[in-house]
């Protein structure tokens, strides 16, 4: 079967690309630059398209004779990106996508939200249901573009939409590195008290997720949470974190509001001359935010079930960051 994956050459995408095609499926990638991973996927025998999801005539191409969809592509956290290219990419991309897949019909078009729909999780666990409450333009327009994939299951095309949590694993340059980087010191500064939550989900658990959501025949514009079976407080992830690199992580506790107030002036004096902030308020609120889920709802409807447990990912996760250098 012949499937498209958007933002197939990033981090998640190019792990979704390589389990389809260790399923039996060709993979044709869209993506707008090469990524860290190009070589080795074409390698494997992905047919990539380098391109926008914003581009029309480049969506038609990589759709041509394409059974399903992951749309994975978009525009991620750039501190100096202007808000226009979230929207373009994260709604209009999307739009793009739906009415050029509703057109061929593919069979399925699986959507890659993020569980920072729901911002701060005050009751936790959350689900599926717990209240919208986006705290970035990144998450904000996510959600928009959860709102155009189910305007077009109205209008008959099937979809699934996917709300992963916190996704690490081997191949990732950059999301949990600092905290690796940090914990080998064996020395961790806590910003607060460090019992916030943190949910996160490895690469390989989400992969079977998007599977699980293709395979379904059950599910049509439902919402899912694709999580690791267990969140922790954060302090307890910093330390299995030290323990998968053998290390005892001691920890300085220090007042969380210093920091936030030191982030906000960095933004207020690198932004207006488009100069990237070393410290600013997105990265800090995670010593404060809380996000924990349940995952009932895929493990019901999807018959998913997370296979790799954290002692193991955070494992094959320093092995790869040592092994590639970049602690």
């Amino acid at each position: 079967m012949k499937l498209l994956v958007t933002g197939g050459t990033g981090f998640t995408g190019s792990h979704l690309v390589e389990y389809l095609i260790d399923k039996g499926h060709d993979v044709v990638v869209l993506d707008n630059q090469k990524g860290l991973f190009y070589d080795r996927l074409v390698k494997k025998g992905a047919n990539i398209i380098l391109g926008s999801v914003t581009d029309r005539e480049a969506v038609k191409k990589a759709l041509e004779n394409v059974e399903g969809v992951f749309h994975l592509a978009a525009a991620f956290r750039e501190i100096n990106a202007p808000q226009k290219t979230y929207w373009n990419v994260n709604v209009e991309g999307t739009r793009i996508m739906c009415e050029e897949s509703l057109k061929k019909p593919v069979r399925k078009f699986i959507y890659c939200s993020t569980q920072g729909v729901h911002g701060n999780v005050k009751n936790p666990p959350g689900n599926e249901d717990s209240p919208i409450a986006p705290v970035d333009y990144y998450q904000y327009t996510k959600y928009e573009g959860e709102k155009v994939v189910k305007e077009f299951v109205s209008k008959g095309l099937k979809s699934v939409i996917i709300r992963p949590t916190a996704i690490y694993g081997p191949g990732d340059p950059e999301r949990f590195l600092y905290l690796f980087r940090f914990a080998k010191k064996g020395k961790f500064y806590m910003f607060g008290d460090g019992k916030a939550f943190y949910h996160p989900v490895y690469i390989d658990n989400l992969c079977d997720g998007f599977y699980a959501a293709w395979e379904s025949d059950k599910t049509n514009g439902e919402v899912y949470i694709i999580a690791d079976e267990h969140y922790f407080t954060i302090k307890e992830l910093v330390k299995k974190i030290g323990e998968s690199m053998n290390k005892n992580v001691k920890f300085i506790h220090l007042p969380f509001f210093p920091l936030y107030i030191a982030a906000c002036l960095c933004e207020f004096i690198c932004i207006p001359f488009k100069i990237s902030p070393p410290l600013f308020r997105r990265r800090v609120d995670w010593f404060r935010q809380n996000r924990a889920f349940r995952i009932d709802k895929a493990k019901k409807e999807l018959n998913y079930i997370p296979k790799i447990g954290i002692e193991e990912g955070l494992k094959r996760t320093a092995k790869w960051y040592e092994e590639n250098n970049y602690l």
